[in-house]
């Protein structure tokens, strides 16, 4: 065992990156050999280490198997052309965390433990990071209580734990999403703004139902009038209306993506007028039945951009313009696979470099 930092690393004896099919990988179903731990109790986080990747025990009576005191984030990890790791944005998503965790009355995350954390296990598993073009290393860090007590209080104790898994692209292709105007992801005064496990399970049932009348995801409103667009599945959402790129402003049903961030803000270096406000389903769809949207896509940092070809509204499909013509979307992904892969210089400060 080796101790790094204050990390005490315990590296696996035998690595399972030979038997991985790089060819043929399945978005979140193969694994790293490591994962990063700690534990909180007493008041303060301690054990923090870094060991091989295995199944966790616990005791059925773990509080957020009854009462989901979990968040979670998501990132990625690259290799440029010389194979150094660079990583897209991590301190964002660090506080993104912090703001999770009070939200769910959870001890902030030290950032030692995030940040050093996750520079020594990506270092340690350095091979399992794609070196090839739509790929990456995706990682997720999460928390989740571990009090072993059947009673409706925040937990005492916690768990953080990071593992990373490479992946492929998210979607294999264009979506079709459904406005949903009945079920509801978040509302004001809810967990929408905090990535909270609790949001996606709620979402699942009517995603299902969207699934089987043939549409991808939902496109989410707001809970209260389901009047206005808020985001698209597990995404944020945009669209494009000649120079504007039109998006609902963060709020506390609104999860303030990194990757919507990244977006907005070349979008305003290179002209376009970005306006964050409401957004009416009755303006969108109107710009549908007169064909006037440019293009309409998801931000997230799986799929960074998912492109949307078809909207479904009250029983009617609209087709949106094709793919290869939609000139600011393929602009802003190529883009940001250029940064992230350190093939552009980074004028933003989002990539941050673990061996450095």
């Amino acid at each position: 065992m080796n101790e790094v930092m204050n990390i005490e690393i315990q590296p696996t004896t035998q690595s399972r990156l030979p038997e991985v099919d790089f060819d043929n990988l399945r978005f979140g179903h193969v694994f790293s050999d490591h994962m990063l731990v700690a534990d909180y109790a007493d008041g303060e986080w301690k054990s923090c280490k870094i060991v091989p990747f295995a199944p966790l025990t616990f005791s059925p009576a773990m509080s957020t198997l009854h009462y989901a005191q979990s968040i979670f984030e998501g990132l990625k990890a690259y290799k440029n052309e010389q194979g150094e790791i660079l990583v897209f944005r991590p301190y964002d998503n660090y506080k993104r965390m912090l703001r999770s965790a009070e939200r769910m009355c959870m001890p902030p995350i030290p950032e030692e433990i995030f940040m050093d954390g996750l520079r020594e296990l990506l270092k340690l598993d350095k091979d399992w990071i794609p070196q090839r073009e739509g790929y990456s290393l995706y990682i997720r860090p999460f928390m989740f209580a571990t009090d072993e007590f059947i009673g409706v209080r925040p937990s005492n104790t916690y768990k953080f734990i990071i593992f990373t898994c490479p992946v492929s692209k998210y979607y294999s292709e264009p979506v079709k999403v459904k406005i949903e105007t009945h079920y509801t992801r978040a509302v004001a005064g809810g967990t929408g703004y905090a990535k909270a496990a609790g949001n996606y399970a709620a979402s699942l049932y009517p995603a299902r139902l969207a699934q089987q009348a043939g549409y991808h995801q939902l496109i989410w409103t707001d809970g209260r009038t389901h009047e206005y667009i808020e985001e698209a599945g597990t995404m944020n959402i945009m669209f494009r209306k000649g120079n504007r790129i039109i998006t609902a402003p963060l709020s506390d049903s609104i999860l303030a993506g990194i990757t919507r961030d990244s977006v907005l803000t070349l979008a305003r270096e290179w002209g376009y007028e970005v306006e964050e406000r409401p957004v009416p389903v009755k303006e969108i769809v109107g710009y549908l039945e007169e064909g006037s949207l440019d293009a309409a896509f998801g931000v997230g940092t799986a799929a960074t951009i998912a492109h949307i070809v078809t909207i479904g509204y009250e029983g009617k499909d609209y087709q949106l313009p094709p793919i290869e013509g939609r000139v600011f979307a393929n602009r802003v992904l190529q883009t940001l696979d250029d940064i992230k892969y350190g093939r552009i210089e980074d004028t933003h400060g989002w990539i941050w470099k673990p061996e450095a």
